[in-house]
């Protein structure tokens, strides 16, 4: 297995083999929470319109999704795990629209052989997916804020799967201390805060997960993005 590690939307859209996109805060976190929730499958989209069309196809999908960190107006939720793990989503389906995570995930669906997403959340789960695979190329797409410029949680959660991947320890604890204080975490705390504090926590809450997920093509052509649990238990996390 040869591992890839690239970043951005640049990135996303070089990526070959197995492509894994990360966006700890927040999409692929929330996405986790969703299916968690009760989330049948998610509908990633590449833009806000896109997702208002799909609600008015049909009005019983649920909208989440941020521009600039923000919900949108007229979405049920934020782009927030604190938000879509109360709620009771049995059965639905979620349509999700973001800057990084599933811009991310559409532009790697156009080159890659297979496309799963990770956060901290389900990471044993992910890992234990790729090494049940095997393949050949993994590209690890650090996303980062808005797909454009870095972000030290989705690097640092990238090279947590690669060091998982190869069996090399890692040390998780030092993590979330390290993040937050991080600039891109002054959205959750004090005065600069724009999201739910509760958010950060959720984010970084380690396997809190055993499914991975992996998109798919509908019969339509339409990106989804399903739950899937390994074959094989998940390992847990060198920490």
């Amino acid at each position: 297995m040869r591992i890839k590690m690239l970043e951005l939307l640049s990135g996303a859209a070089e990526a070959t083999g197995t492509a894994v996109i990360i966006d700890v805060f927040r999409a692929c976190s929330v996405a986790c929470y969703a299916f968690a929730a009760g989330v049948e499958k998610i509908l990633p989209v590449d833009t806000v319109e896109e997702a208002r069309a799909l609600k008015a196809a049909h009005p019983e999908y649920v909208l989440a999704g941020e521009r600039h960190c923000l919900k949108l107006p007229g979405f049920d939720f934020g782009n927030s795990p604190s938000e879509v793990r109360q709620a009771d989503l049995t059965g639905k389906t979620l349509v999700h629209a973001t800057s990084a995570g599933t811009r991310g995930l559409f532009a790697a669906m156009d080159v890659a052989d297979r496309v799963l997403t990770c956060s901290f959340t389900n990471m044993a789960a992910t890992a234990a997916a790729l090494r049940a695979a095997d393949p050949a190329v993994v590209s690890i797409v650090a996303m980062g804020k808005a797909g454009l410029s870095h972000a030290p949680e989705d690097k640092l959660c990238a090279m947590y799967l690669a060091n998982v991947l190869q069996g090399v320890p890692n040390a998780f604890e030092t993590i979330p201390r390290f993040l937050r204080t991080a600039t891109t975490a002054e959205i959750f705390f004090g005065d600069t805060a724009i999201v739910p504090e509760e958010d950060f926590d959720l984010c970084l809450a380690l396997d809190a997960f055993d499914f991975y997920l992996e998109a798919t093509r509908l019969p339509d052509g339409r990106p989804a993005l399903l739950r899937h649990f390994p074959e094989s238990p998940a390992p847990v996390s060198v920490a």
